[in-house]
């Protein structure tokens, strides 16, 4: 059974459902269930055209018609991205899509798929996340919200004005960072990381706040940033870095849901609906490196063999997180073990 279209009984059970409870005494309609999906990226964006809308386009599908999504790209209900978690908490918005790291340290369990050189590629680490979600994370750092997926992106990598073939070329610049993990490889890389949304990144390349950022290829294309910077930088092996996601939803506006409604909702969340949305994004970077080629840019490939220098800078971050787990009462070590054993045993499973 996969995620993008489940078999037609579903459908047929809520149409069902739909005419037997559907109908007051006067013959009308119960009324519809609206769902408020808020996010931050503009609608014509991968995640949102790829991901979010098949996700809602589902759900309303197998509702028979009962529940309607309305999608509020680009904060459109107000606020900023990094209030985004709360506002699905508040119930502002019923359901949002965000950036974990937009609020660093709050929920500290995520982060272990952060680190540097973690990453193989975005469904294995997808899949493991989910479980990891449903074993430590979900009735603790995520109590207050019910989370319906967890996933990652594509590989991480700079996009920068100057070229960076090694670890010194990073020295002095200020490159846009998504995570405090992030930040951290870049201050020990040399660079002043800065922290902005996504969205203001192509506002801080034109003006020079930056001289570069660290995102996966696929949102390169909605920001402009093959035109912006004239450099990029890969690697190979396991990725330098990636952000996690979740897709949120107010607890109490899925309480309020009758059973069979709940069932469409579960249905298209958890586990397969992750692996295929951080599938999805991964799958999107490739048509948008290939904007960068068109456009005569220069894509620059760190070998696996090469990355030694770069792991080296690196490792002190993982030792500066456990402590800072430890410190939180987690066990920060086990955490890592654990992500890289589920990382190793599904990504022979994942790969093309």
């Amino acid at each position: 059974m996969t995620y993008r279209r489940r078999l037609l009984g579903v459908i047929g059970a809520a149409a069902v459902a739909a005419l037997a409870t559907g109908f007051s005494a006067g013959g009308a309609l119960a009324q519809e269930v609206t769902l408020k999906l808020h996010q931050f990226l503009p609608a014509q964006a991968n995640v949102p055209k790829l991901v979010l809308d098949v996700w809602a386009d589902n759900v309303e599908e197998d509702s028979g018609g009962r529940i309607k999504v309305e999608r509020y790209p680009s904060m459109q209900l107000g606020g900023k991205p990094p209030e985004l978690i709360d506002q699905a908490i508040d119930g502002v918005a019923d359901i949002v899509w965000t950036v974990v790291g937009y609020t660093p340290g709050r929920f500290p369990s995520t982060e272990v798929f952060e680190l540097p050189f973690m990453m193989t590629n975005a469904r294995a680490v997808s899949h493991a996340y989910w479980e990891m979600f449903e074993k430590h994370m979900k009735d603790t750092e995520f109590k207050d919200v019910k989370i319906l997926g967890t996933w990652v992106h594509g590989p991480g990598i700079f996009h920068t004005k100057d070229p960076v073939e090694a670890p010194e070329d990073l020295q002095g610049m200020k490159i846009r960072g998504g995570s405090r993990s992030v930040n951290s490889l870049l201050t020990k890389l040399g660079a002043t990381p800065v922290g902005m949304p996504v969205p203001a990144v192509s506002e801080g390349l034109s003006k020079g706040v930056i001289d570069g950022t660290t995102i996966p290829w696929e949102v390169t294309t909605a920001l402009k940033v093959p035109e912006l910077v004239e450099n990029h930088t890969e690697f190979e092996g396991r990725a330098l870095y990636v952000l996690t996601f979740v897709l949120a939803m107010n607890k109490d506006k899925y309480d309020s849901l009758p059973d069979d409604l709940k069932k469409v909702i579960d249905d298209n969340s958890g586990l397969e609906f992750s692996v295929f949305a951080g599938g999805t994004q991964a799958d999107s970077d490739g048509p948008a490196r290939e904007v960068a080629l068109d456009l005569g840019n220069n894509i620059i490939t760190i070998s696996e063999a090469d990355t030694a220098a770069w792991r080296e800078i690196a490792q002190p971050i993982y030792d500066e997180w456990i402590a800072d787990m430890d410190s939180k009462g987690i066990d920060g070590q086990a955490l890592i073990d654990e992500a890289n054993m589920l990382i190793e045993k599904y990504t022979p499973q994942y790969e093309n």
